[in-house]
């Protein structure tokens, strides 16, 4: 399971420390894609071949399911980490969630997202948790 926040900045080659943490369970080798919210999604290998079989089975007679297959496997790119601990995020991947300099990195359970500096404290709005939590509740998610 990933969890925590890491604030890092992209080096001059525009290489993104991986967190230490986050590197035990990624391996070397990894998937990062588009995310929702205007983020990236990165997942081991692992974990992204559990999403590919899952997304073979959802029927392609549906407008969203094909429009989402696209946004999600389009932008899909295998990455690499570095001996230094350090990725280079694809150009497409990079423009597509903002980023520029200033980067966040957060473990959410089974993925890593990857955000740029400026929209994780523009999404980091909680104002509405109570709210929130009852509708997570709802689900069975309750804590």
């Amino acid at each position: 399971m990933f969890m925590g926040e890491y604030s890092h900045n992209l080096d001059a080659k525009n290489r993104l420390i991986m967190p230490a943490k986050f590197r035990e369970q990624l391996g070397d080798h990894f998937v990062a894609t588009k995310g929702l919210d205007g983020c990236l999604f990165v997942y081991p290998l692992s974990e992204w071949q559990t999403i590919e079989e899952k997304f073979r089975e959802i029927p392609r007679t549906t407008k969203d399911a094909r429009k989402f297959s696209r946004f999600f496997f389009a932008g899909a790119a295998e990455c690499d980490i570095d001996k230094q601990g350090r990725v280079l995020i694809p150009a497409t991947l990079k423009e597509y969630a903002g980023i520029d300099k200033e980067v966040v990195s957060v473990g959410v359970l089974n993925r890593i997202e990857i955000w740029s500096k400026e929209r994780w404290i523009e999404e980091g709005t909680y104002d509405d948790m109570d709210e929130i939590a009852e509708h997570m509740a709802e689900l069975g998610l309750g804590i």
